[in-house]
């Protein structure tokens, strides 16, 4: 039984036209994959490799050099929050904000919460020194963050 379902496979599909070829799509596959599914299975792996005609190992390549995609064996949460560690975000409070949330909510960087609400993660820089300290939740970016904020934020208590 396929893992990737015909609407997966036609999102994929779609972005060929974007690209040189289709080793390009590599990384938006992947994207495509686990947004919908919050993990790159093995079973996904190959039916990448499969649509774009390369072999998995490519297709692993490329999802183990970003440390961006989870495996099942480490599923993702919920709500994906990564906290900023550059130095502008580490000099207002980034490491502290990091240090914080895992004490409280009971996670360490790049894991998951027991109850599976939140996957913790620091990020080298998000890219917005002006807002520091910065956070992503899932694919929103807040910025001069409290601990308060980012609970209010996640919705974890």
């Amino acid at each position: 039984m396929p893992v990737l379902s015909e609407q997966i496979r036609e999102r994929i599909r779609a972005e060929f036209p974007k690209y040189p070829d289709r080793r390009a799509v590599t990384l938006p596959a992947l994207h495509i994959v686990h947004d919908e599914l919050r993990q790159v299975s093995p079973e996904a792996i190959r039916e990448i490799s499969e649509l774009l005609e390369i072999h998995p190992a490519e297709i692993h390549d490329t999802m183990s050099f970003y440390n961006f995609f989870r495996e099942p064996d480490r599923p993702l949460g919920k709500r994906r929050v990564w906290v900023c560690r550059s130095i502008s975000c580490m000099l207002r409070g980034g490491e502290e904000l990091l240090e914080n949330l895992s004490h409280k909510w009971h996670v360490g960087p790049g894991q998951t919460s027991s109850d599976g609400s939140v996957s913790l993660e620091y990020a080298e820089c998000l890219g917005a020194c002006e807002g520091a300290p910065c956070i992503l939740v899932d694919d929103e970016c807040h910025m001069n963050v409290s601990e308060e904020d980012v609970e209010r934020i996640v919705g974890k208590q």
